[in-house]
């Protein structure tokens, strides 16, 4: 009878170890299946243009050459690694590549989460919280760096707080994580951020004869950090150019993914914040100061900007893991397991199996699926008129910038809103907006404008209908294009159907 038991808690164990990477299989294929609701945000295209630039020409870019409007100034790439990687899976399977890295992205960091939290609380649980936090997440799932970050972000926060559970400090060995994560994404500047909390929480729960050295150890962990998000090839002016984006101050309101959380309608991630609350109440979860103290910051930033949402869904769990582990306490067969060397193959057996049947099913969908990117980001007709009418100098909407700079046309202003600067982008959402439509002659004539083009139901195009001096050459679902009745030069511009 005791043999029977310890075969089945090493069926147990081994069948645990496959969980993350059976999850981590179904969030891939869910994204991939879903592939062309990945490709809707213009920023893509500008990403990988600079990838292919690196790619080309073996450098990384100190000053801009995409816009004729801060042509020269200094601007660098703080996800210069992703933009590399997406532009390399590009040019091997057109839009496909950004999609399975994507995809890829999304699997790693569910099966990460699954198995940082199985360590602490059973798998079903750990799934289940995995599904929540994708649900809330989804809606920034998109062909952007933050994406390929984003395991890396999990597996970052989830060591160290496993660390300070541990009441130990983190080992040096996962410093390599920081530098990666800096050469990915500008969001490294919150993995060092969570340091000091997560700090806090081992040493409050130290030994008092230990806690002043495993503070220390924690300090000299935090500069090693620090030394590691600067490992990148523009050194430490990757710290500065990360932490730039946070000046924009007004400007954040208006762009999407930095506007504040809107309850108007029922959400997700209201329904998080009410369920994070009723478990509270009805279970009466007690958490240390640095951990309530993460938690309010986590939640504060999710509030504050709407792509700080992932950060709460995929951190707050590893930061209740431990509590909840001691709430729901594990059965006792699933505690601990063997560790046979036939059980070891059968495992390594099943996860082949796993990633043999994902790679032939994204095979075969390749096969007869082409994907594509969104038709309101891409104004390819009203693009293609703009190179035929050979104006120089065009005043685009907001979201099309990146699809100009991948057609190789000068943008008067794209996603990069740091190089812009705050007044610069708002002056022109209030002219092209109509809150202040004096600003776009103003406009128009100090940045020498040949051409305008605008997204099709926002008030600009009707500005400029009334503007004198301008005519209405191309119109379709998705763009507006003006342009001056005499560009440079005299030479009279027809308008086209």
């Amino acid at each position: 009878m005791s043999l029977s038991f310890a075969n089945s808690t090493v069926v147990q164990s081994r069948a645990r170890a496959l969980v993350p990477l059976c999850v981590g299989a179904g969030v891939y294929l869910f994204f991939f299946f879903v592939g062309d609701t990945l490709l809707q945000d213009s920023d893509s295209f500008w990403q990988i243009k600079i990838g292919q630039w690196i790619l080309d020409h073996g450098a990384l870019p100190t000053t801009d050459f995409y816009s004729f409007t801060r042509t020269g100034e200094t601007w660098i790439s703080t996800s210069w690694l992703s933009q590399v990687l997406f532009a390399f899976s590009h040019a091997q399977w057109d839009w496909a590549g950004p999609v399975i890295l994507t995809a890829i992205g999304m699997a790693l960091t569910a099966a990460i989460f699954v198995y940082l939290l199985d360590a602490q609380i059973e798998a079903p649980r750990a799934v289940l919280f995995a599904m929540l936090a994708l649900l809330l997440t989804i809606h920034h799932v998109l062909a952007r760096p933050h994406i390929l970050a984003l395991p890396v972000m999990v597996a970052w926060v989830g060591l160290l707080m496993a660390a300070a559970d541990r009441r130990s400090a983190p080992s040096w060995h996962w410093l390599p994580l920081m530098a990666l994560w800096a050469n990915l994404h500008g969001g490294f500047v919150l993995g060092l951020a969570l340091i000091g909390p997560i700090s806090l929480e081992a040493v409050e729960h130290a030994e008092k004869g230990q806690r002043l050295r495993l503070f220390l150890r924690w300090v000299l962990f935090g500069v090693g950090a620090l030394i590691a998000s600067c490992c990148t090839p523009y050194g430490w002016r990757t710290l500065m150019g990360a932490t730039n984006i946070l000046g924009l101050g007004e400007l954040l309101s208006v762009i999407f993914e930095w506007m504040p959380a809107n309850f108007a309608t029922f959400t997700a991630f209201e329904g998080a914040l009410l369920g994070l609350i009723a478990l509270g109440y009805y279970r009466g979860i007690v958490l240390s100061a640095p951990r309530i103290f993460l938690i309010l910051f986590l939640t504060w930033s999710a509030l504050t900007h709407f792509r700080s949402i992932e950060a709460f869904a995929f951190l707050v769990p590893l930061v209740l893991a431990k509590p909840l582990g001691e709430m729901f306490a594990r059965p006792q067969g699933d505690a601990a397991g063997g560790d046979r060397w036939p059980a070891r193959t059968v495992t390594a057996l099943g996860a082949l199996m796993i990633v043999a049947a994902s790679w032939t099913s994204t095979s075969l969908y390749m096969a007869h699926h082409r994907f594509t990117f969104t038709m309101t980001q891409t104004p390819a007709a009203a693009a293609d008129l703009l190179e035929k009418l050979k104006v120089k100098r065009i005043f685009n909407a907001y979201q099309f910038g990146g699809y100009l700079i991948s057609r190789d046309i000068p943008v008067f202003v794209d996603g990069r809103a740091e190089l812009y600067g705050e007044k610069f982008v708002m002056d022109f959402f209030k002219a092209t907006e109509g809150k202040k439509p004096e600003l776009l002659p103003r406009l128009l004539d100090e940045y020498k404008i040949d051409a305008t083009l605008l997204v099709a139901d926002a008030p600009g195009p009707q500005i400029l209908d009334q503007l004198k001096g301008w005519k209405r050459a191309y119109a379709d679902d998705i763009a507006v294009v003006h342009v001056r009745e005499k560009v440079e030069g005299g030479a009279a511009v027809a308008p086209s159907n």
